[in-house]
C-alpha cells in the first residue's frame, strides 16, 4: 500500500480533505483512526460511510508493520526489529531526544564494506506507507519529533516513496522540515529533486574519506562522484535551504583516520556550510574493521575544531547491544528474548 492508495480509498468512501486529514493525523500519531478532538468527537465529524469502514482501514494499516522485538540500549535508545506484511524485516531506532531512524529498503544495493545491511544486497523497496508506518508504530511508545532516513537502505534508490513519506511527515505528521533528515551516498537525482519539493529536508551526505579511489572501495556501488564534487553539490543545497549539510564519516582504524585525511578535510570544508559527523565504527564479530582508539578520536576532533571545522562525534545508537544497522535483522533467527514494550 502507498499513501496515495490510502487517501484514494478514503475519498471513495466519501471523505473530504478535512476528514482524510484528521484520520491520517490520528494514524501518524499512533492513535485510533476514530480519535476525535476535545470539542468535536469523530461521530459528530466523520461521515457515516467513513466511520463504518474505519475497522477495515485500521486493519490494513496495522498490517503494514508490526513490532517483532525491542532491544533497549543504555543510552536511552531502543532498536526495533519491525516485520512487514510479507514477513520481511527492517530496523527502526528510537533515538534519544525524541528522534526516530527509519528504513527505506529491505537490504541495500550500495554494498558499503562496513555495513551489515549491504551484505544482503537489495531485497525490495518499502512503500511510502510502510515508511511512515514505522513512525506511527514508534509513536505508540514515545514522542517522535525528528525522523532521520538513515536506517536500512539507500533512500535515493527509493526516491519517489521516500519523498512522498517526507511530504506527509512534514505536513500531516507535524514534523519540522529540518527535523526530517535525508541521508544518501550522493545520488545525483537527490540534488535535482530535493530543491523542487514542498518539504525540503535537511541533508546528510556519506563522505567517509577525501580520497576518491578509497571512497569507491568503501562504497563500491555508490555513484562515482569525487568528494570535491559531492561537497559542491551539497554546498549548493545548503545555501538554497539555508541549513548546513551533515557529512557522515564512519571512522575506520588505519583506513580513514590519518593525518593526511584530516588535512584533506580542512581543504574540502574550508568555507563550507557544513557539519562533520565522525561515527566510530560499530565492530562486527570477525570482520576486518575496527574503530580508532578513543584517544585518537579525541585528537581528531580537537585538530579539526581548532582549525574551523565544526566536528561532532556521533556514536551509533544502541552500540552496547551490538545493534549496528542490519545486525538485528541478520540475527533474527536467534534473537535475544525481547523485552515487552508498553504502549502509552
Amino acid at each position: 500500500m502507498h499513501i496515495q492508495d490510502f487517501q484514494q480509498r478514503l475519498a471513495e468512501l466519501g471523505a473530504k480533505p478535512q476528514h482524510s486529514g484528521r484520520i491520517t493525523r490520528a494514524w501518524l500519531q499512533g492513535k485510533p483512526l476514530d480519535s476525535g478532538t476535545r470539542n468535536q468527537p469523530s461521530e459528530n465529524f466523520l461521515p457515516l460511510s467513513v466511520r463504518e469502514a474505519l475497522p477495515q482501514l485500521s486493519e490494513a494499516l496495522d498490517g503494514l508493520v508490526r513490532l517483532r522485538s525491542e532491544h533497549p540500549g543504555a543510552d536511552g535508545s531502543a532498536r526495533l526489529l519491525v516485520e512487514l506484511g510479507d514477513g520481511q524485516m527492517v530496523e527502526s531506532v528510537l533515538l534519544p531526544r525524541d528522534g526516530l531512524c527509519v528504513s527505506s529498503q529491505v537490504g541495500c544495493a550500495v554494498g558499503c564494506v562496513f555495513c551489515m545491511t549491504g551484505k544482503s544486497g537489495l531485497l525490495r523497496q518499502l512503500s511510502s506507507a510502510e515508511i511512515v508506518a514505522q513512525v506511527a508504530l514508534a509513536r505508540r511508545f514515545r514522542a517522535v519529533k525528528k525522523v532521520v532516513f538513515m536506517g536500512m537502505g539507500e533512500p535515493a534508490h527509493n526516491l519517489d516513496n521516500v519523498l512522498e513519506a517526507i511530504d506527509l511527515l512534514g505536513t500531516e505528521g507535524g514534523i519540522g522540515h529540518k527535523n526530517l533528515v535525508f541521508s544518501t551516498v550522493g545520488d545525483p537525482r537527490v540534488f535535482e529533486r530535493l530543491p523542487q519539493q514542498r518539504i525540503k529536508p535537511a541533508l546528510a551526505l556519506s563522505l567517509h574519506t577525501t580520497d576518491a579511489e578509497l571512497r569507491q572501495q568503501l562504497l563500491p556501488r555508490a555513484p562515482r562522484i569525487d568528494p570535491e564534487e559531492l561537497m559542491e553539490l551539497g554546498e549548493a543545497y545548503a545555501r538554497a535551504v539555508d541549513y548546513p549539510i551533515q557529512y557522515q564519516w564512519t571512522l575506520l582504524k588505519g583506513i580513514n583516520d590519518s593525518q593526511e585525511e584530516m588535512d584533506g578535510i580542512l581543504r574540502l570544508f574550508k568555507g563550507k556550510f557544513a557539519v562533520l559527523n565522525l561515527i566510530p565504527y560499530n565492530s562486527l564479530e570477525g570482520d576486518a574493521y575496527a574503530r580508532p582508539d578513543g584517544d585518537r578520536i579525541v585528537q581528531m576532533v580537537r585538530y579539526l575544531h581548532s582549525r574551523g571545522v565544526l566536528t561532532k562525534v556521533r556514536n551509533s545508537a544502541g552500540q552496547d547491544i551490538d545493534g549496528g544497522c542490519g545486525q538485528l535483522r541478520a540475527r533474527a533467527a536467534a534473537l535475544i528474548k525481547p523485552r515487552p514494550v508498553r504502549a502509552r
